[in-house]
């Protein structure tokens, strides 16, 4: 989690959301980072879960991710939520609840519907306040200008 949140940062002060993600071997050596990179590159599905997934499957050159892990610092939108499942990721550790739009169990539970083919093992709210920190400043300082 620390290293999503040094992405976290990073994001943060290029202008972004401060979210960020790493994606695990079943090891736990590092397969691809990420951070929300939507303003920079103008692209709406350039979050930091995406950004990680997509590191991740291209260092390993499949799409699966069986047995590995998504780290992040703020509870998964539906978008990356889905993305995991796709993945066949083993399990999800996230830090933040998104009392706004998490589809992890806030607003959704995405990970966890029966319905879908794939259920990931979910870890909640790992180091919650050290991930929402980066998040409340952001915001706080985006209000005040």
């Amino acid at each position: 989690m620390r290293l999503a949140l040094t992405e976290a940062r990073a994001a943060g002060a290029a202008g972004d959301i401060p979210v960020g993600a790493v994606v695990l071997d079943p090891d736990r050596a590092v397969l691809g980072t990420g951070r929300n990179d939507r303003e920079h590159t103008a692209d709406p599905t350039g979050h930091a879960e995406i950004v990680a997934l997509r590191a991740a499957a291209a260092r390993l050159r499949t799409w699966r991710l069986t047995g590995c892990t998504l780290v992040v610092t703020l509870e998964p939108c539906t978008m990356c939520a889905g993305a995991a499942v796709q993945a066949r990721l083993d399990r999800i550790v996230y830090g933040a609840a998104d009392p706004k739009a998490g589809a992890i169990g806030s607003l959704w539970d995405v990970a966890r519907d029966r319905r879908l083919n794939h259920r990931p093992e979910v870890l909640a709210e790992y180091l919650a306040p050290d991930c929402a920190q980066p998040l409340t400043e952001f915001f706080t300082h985006r209000r005040v200008r």
